[in-house]
């Protein structure tokens, strides 16, 4: 594939599970790969970087083939989310020992040190002890250690999972602005969807061992391509489609939509665009959320969630979706 710094096609098998996916993630790109637990996204990430055998496939980086070559000559660099700093080294030294195998001069290895640290705002720290740091700085060292590989790859293998909600909102900033500072090929493993769409170029959805859907975030959140996928990204709305009322025949499968695609009124809404109408629907919550309201409501029996610019005044509302906002899937489970 043109321009495609990463192109893999890998097949293994497991007791839990057999693991067959095909992807590519371009040069100079970040690409997020999410999916449940125990679908394969941290396998994945081993059977690149070699520390898991491939059975059958391939993978090529830069239009190498790198399926046999061993791990410490793939250019390949790994950060894992236990951060795995070596607890008897300051926070220098935990950074030259990649220099140190790269036979880098201590001069040079000193130069490079400090603007690592300056690359991931760390200035001054060199002597820090491991145990002397926090979770993010900790995780911030591992981070400038593998850079300090030279790597024509990274891999970071779910890199903030251990750290607090504002924490990890900050450091995914930070792993973004290094990705775009470096310009190096990154496949970035998370479970949380939100870092996911925020920060990569691609994404890479994975169930039971397969690639489901890759594309921006915004095709994969507008435009997926199964219920899973649907319901995986973000919030979203699922109905019986024979709930739409078009044609004679009943509509097999289901209609889904988005929380932000639901209006909400208190009366009739007025517009002639076909819509979807939900009246009479009841709300069971409502939470401030700064600049929103996010409503739980129940319509014929089934949960919803939109939201609303208002606090509704009354427990029974109206709510519309317009049917061209509205996808059709067949499969009742994906």
């Amino acid at each position: 594939m043109p321009n495609s710094g990463l192109v893999c096609s890998l097949g293994a098998s497991y007791e839990e599970f057999t693991l067959r996916a095909e992807f590519s993630v371009e040069e100079g790109k970040l690409a997020c790969i999410i999916g449940p637990s125990g679908c394969g996204k941290s396998t994945t990430l081993q059977l690149i970087s070699g520390l898991l055998p491939l059975e059958e496939g391939s993978i090529s980086l830069h239009g190498n083939d790198l399926s046999t070559v061993p791990v410490h000559h793939r250019q390949i660099a790994m950060v894992f989310q236990e951060y795995a700093l070596f607890p008897h080294m300051n926070v220098a030294e935990n950074i030259a020992y990649p220099m140190k195998l790269r036979h880098i001069k201590k001069a040079d290895r000193s130069r490079e040190i400090g603007e690592l640290l300056s690359l991931v705002a760390l200035e001054g720290y060199e002597k820090r002890k491991s145990d002397e740091l926090s979770g993010g700085e900790k995780q911030r060292v591992a981070l400038a250690r593998a850079l300090a590989s030279e790597p024509q790859l990274l891999l970071l293998d779910e890199p903030l999972s251990a750290l607090d909600a504002k924490l990890r909102k900050h450091l995914r900033e930070e792993i973004r602005r290094i990705h775009d500072e470096t310009g190096i090929t990154t496949l970035y493993v998370t479970h949380d969807q939100d870092e996911a769409l925020s920060i990569a170029d691609s994404i890479i959805v994975m169930n039971e061992g397969k690639v489901i859907q890759c594309g921006t975030a915004e095709e994969v959140y507008h435009t997926p391509n199964s219920l899973f996928v649907a319901t995986f990204i973000g919030e979203g709305n699922t109905l019986p489609a024979h709930l739409l009322g078009e044609g004679e025949e009943q509509r097999a499968g289901v209609i889904f939509f988005r929380p932000e695609q639901v209006s909400v009124h208190t009366a009739n809404s007025g517009e002639y665009l076909p819509h979807l109408n939900m009246e009479g629907a009841t709300v069971e919550s409502c939470e401030f959320q700064g600049g929103r309201y996010r409503l739980h409501a129940r319509w014929q029996g089934y949960p919803l969630i939109c939201y609303a610019n208002r606090r509704p005044q009354a427990k029974t509302i109206n709510l519309t979706v317009r049917k061209r906002d509205i996808l059709h899937f067949e499969e009742i489970n994906s």
